[in-house]
């Protein structure tokens, strides 16, 4: 698949898990001679999504630039139970201290990856696009994105600076909709996403009025998207949220919105096994 733009923490959020692991250093790996010369590979025990290459490869560029790797797989490609998919050479303390956060990277990326193909997939006649969500893992928020990406998704705002989504809370507090997208204009705030969620179907013709580009409909049954998609007549984009899984998405996809969003696929993600096995040397 295309290469996609590697996000610019990479290096800084690599530092930081292996601060958090190794700290001032591994004892264990300290008690082995010093020099030892060491082969192993990446072994996955079941079928998924590969990614977080590029994070598995920081986490040993950072412990000892000398370590070699080769990969078998790239990102994007589908693996199989059993499959080598890295294999890597270089001093043995160095693999060792590395071993558990490069997996670590690399079992969360692929798990990210892994969910997403599948709800991608599941919708991929209908032509709507999965979005992911800000229900991410602290400190990955850019890593699961792009591993999203990978997975076949559309990403949704990065944060709460990349675009503008007016939730229940926000209509709460200000007790306008309207005042809020207003706001924009008078404080030439430009972004690409201007988006207002709303839970009844009675609520999206003044979400349309209030200048907003996208409307999600949050936990909507399917007949009330439905017509809310017959009302719309294309005038916004329409975002179905809320209750979405394996189960239901065909039938939400079916009703013609535009997006489907979930954190199922960033926060129930299932971690995929892989196993570094050290190679013999005879």
């Amino acid at each position: 698949m295309q290469k996609l733009k590697l996000p610019d923490d990479l290096s800084k959020v690599v530092k930081t898990a292996l601060r958090e692991d190794i700290g001032p250093g591994d004892i264990t790996a300290s008690l082995i001679a010093p020099g030892i010369q060491a082969s192993a590979r990446v072994l996955v025990r079941e079928s998924a999504i590969l990614c977080g290459s590029p994070w598995f490869n920081e986490v040993f560029n950072q412990i000892a630039d000398s370590v070699k790797l080769e990969w078998l797989a790239e990102e994007g490609d589908k693996i199989s139970p059993g499959q080598t998919v890295c294999k890597l050479s270089g001093d043995a303390t160095s693999l060792l201290s590395g071993e558990r956060t490069a997996l670590n990277f690399l079992q969360t990326l692929s798990g990210t990856a892994t969910a997403t193909r599948k709800f991608a997939d599941a919708v991929a006649e209908f032509g709507v696009r999965i979005l992911d969500t800000r229900k991410t893992i602290p400190g990955l928020r850019t890593a699961q994105k792009y591993a999203v990406r990978i997975g076949g998704g559309t990403n949704h705002r990065l944060g709460l600076y990349d675009g503008v989504l007016v939730k229940e809370n926000h209509q709460y507090i200000s007790q306008s909709t309207k005042s809020i997208v207003d706001q924009m204009g008078r404080r030439h705030i430009k972004v690409n996403l201007v988006e207002v969620e709303i839970e009844k179907l009675d609520e999206l013709e003044n979400a349309i009025a209030s200048g907003a580009n996208r409307v999600m409909l949050d936990n909507f049954s399917v007949s009330d998207i439905e017509a809310a998609v017959r009302h719309n007549n294309r005038r916004v984009e329409l975002e179905a949220s809320g209750n979405v899984d394996l189960d239901s998405i065909q039938a939400i996809a079916a009703t013609g919105v535009d997006f489907i969003s979930t954190g199922a696929i960033t926060k129930h993600l299932q971690a995929i096994d892989y196993s570094m096995l050290f190679d013999s040397e005879d």
